[in-house]
């Protein structure tokens, strides 16, 4: 899939998925201003945070239409259907599937009829306790002795579940009932919401997900990422707290608390997942990775003639480390912006070539040198290792693998789609045997550490389990089990069957 900020690395092998965000979401409150533009636009910065479907909200105060299809911002809408979505208050959201299937009933916003009025909502994250708050919703039946209003859910989705209660309290206005319902939700959550004149957003308590409030001359901005902001015109105010519901409407702005902050961003947005002119808690994503790169060199210097970034997370690391090291930053890979994901199966001959389809080397540049190689981060280690053959068979002399981050050894739970812990190649080799893996002549990472200094962020208020399995929130029951059932097989098997986890890497240590 393409991100907004360049080529997704890890899908240049087909049918290699790497990390991949849930959603982007964005909202304005802006009469006077054509919002599904501004919305359009916004989403389209937020591409590369989700790229199965795409939809917004739109309402003139007395009516809610919601827009939405399978498919990227720009084929989703079109000018015909954006002139026809008018009014003053719009949500709008790009979707990657964590949880529900990738299909039309699960694309958002999702939509709710209330007691009151409509309601319309779009969720960055993933929530923890889905079965708790489906228990509340038929407890909710129970006692009004009826469903409340269109509370029948159809999606599959954690966000569905969500909407639901939101909508299932027909004596309550929708700012009340956010601020019952959301502090009974766990999990990750970056919340814009609406009805039919108010536009609502809300972060919980951990502040895993990023959202940020901007102002515009007529109006207000929230979304995901600052980048969206300055993209319509907007100036970044402040990021949305955790643990708080922000409501805009004709009375101006105001702020509630549903909960106390216990700040614990998640560290992975600086790595790969937020663009570069983005900036998170006062950093620029940009000059973090810059500062990776440069913690990397000063912890894992190598000889080297060139250093040359994995198109695109991999390239201000690197720069990084160029400045760093003294060694000169070159570009040795050529990507083709306008290759996303294809969903025609490549026969056998046509896979072993299809890295060249996104990616192609310089041989001029690369031929008889020796090549630092940086990159974001290895989930199975099958784009590594394509990678590094397809440069030995540009003539590269030597070829250094730098990571700029720590070895990915724990799924998440809260909104970023990795590989199964099973298929995590550090979970199963170290770092000596991923380098032989993926047929590198060194392979090093960042230290977690360096990671966490290079945000500017104290390490307590950095969610950092895909890298240490330590979790801020809770898990649900079938999380746990599955953990303990991995790690009792993990315990139990050898070093031989380790090796073996995944099947795509069998005898992996001895491919050339």
């Amino acid at each position: 899939m393409p991100r907004g900020d360049g080529l997704l690395t890890h899908d240049l092998l087909p049918g290699e998925k790497g990390p991949q965000d849930a959603c982007g979401v964005f909202g304005v409150w802006a009469p006077g201003e054509e919002v599904s533009k501004l919305t359009y636009f916004g989403l389209y910065a937020l591409q590369h945070r989700g790229q199965e479907s795409a939809g917004m909200a739109v309402s003139d105060g007395s009516r809610i239409v919601v827009y939405k299809d399978m498919g990227l911002v720009s084929q989703v809408f079109n000018e015909g259907a954006l002139d026809s979505l008018y009014g003053y208050v719009a949500i709008g959201h790009t979707r990657y599937s964590t949880t529900g299937a990738s299909i039309w009933e699960n694309a958002q916003p999702t939509f709710r009829t209330t007691a009151t009025g409509h309601l319309a909502l779009g969720h960055n994250g993933n929530l923890t306790n889905t079965a708790e708050l489906r228990k509340r919703i038929n407890e909710l039946q129970t006692d009004s002795g009826e469903l409340p209003l269109n509370a029948g859910i159809q999606a599959t989705t954690d966000t569905e579940i969500l909407t639901a209660l939101l909508a299932a309290h027909p004596d309550l206005s929708l700012e009340a009932a956010a601020m019952l319902e959301l502090p009974l939700a766990k999990g990750a959550f970056s919340l814009v919401f609406m009805d039919d004149t108010t536009l609502y957003a809300a972060r919980d308590p951990q502040g895993i997900r990023p959202l940020v409030l901007g102002r515009l001359e007529s109006g207000w901005v929230v979304a995901s990422e600052s980048a969206a902001l300055d993209i319509v015109g907007a100036s970044v105010v402040r990021e949305i707290e955790p643990g708080e519901l922000v409501v805009i409407d004709s009375e101006g702005l105001r702020s509630h608390r549903f909960a106390q902050a216990a700040p614990k961003g998640c560290l992975f947005e600086y790595v790969y997942l937020a663009r570069p002119d983005t900036s998170i808690a006062g950093r620029s994503v940009h000059a973090a990775r810059v500062d990776i790169g440069r913690q990397l060199a000063r912890e894992h210097p190598v000889e080297a003639d060139l250093v040359i970034p994995v198109p695109e997370s991999g390239r201000y690391a690197a720069i990084g480390y160029a400045q760093e090291s003294g060694i000169a930053f070159a570009e040795g890979l050529v990507k083709n912006s306008y290759v996303g994901r294809t969903f025609i199966q490549p026969s056998q001959t046509i896979r072993q070539l299809g890295i060249r389809l996104k990616l192609n080397p310089l041989k001029e540049v690369i031929s008889g040198q020796r090549l630092v190689v940086v990159d974001d981060s290895i989930v199975r280690g099958n784009t590594q290792r394509a990678l590094v053959r397809m440069l030995r068979e540009a003539g590269a002399k030597e070829v250094h693998v730098r990571i700029s981050s720590p070895p990915v050894k724990w799924p998440c739970f809260y909104g970023i789609d990795f590989a199964s812990r099973a298929e995590l190649i550090a979970n199963g080799l170290s770092v000596a045997e991923i380098c032989a893996s993926i047929g590198a002549d060194s392979l090093a990472f960042v230290e977690l550490d360096a990671l966490v200094e290079s945000t500017h962020v104290p390490k307590d208020n950095l969610c950092r389990a895909c890298f240490d399995g330590v979790y801020p929130v809770e898990l649900a029951e079938e999380h746990k089990v599955n953990l303990q059932v991995l790690d009792g097989i993990e315990r139990r098997v050898g070093k031989e069957d380790h090796l073996h986890i995944d099947p795509l890497a069998t005898d992996a240590l001895n491919r050339p």
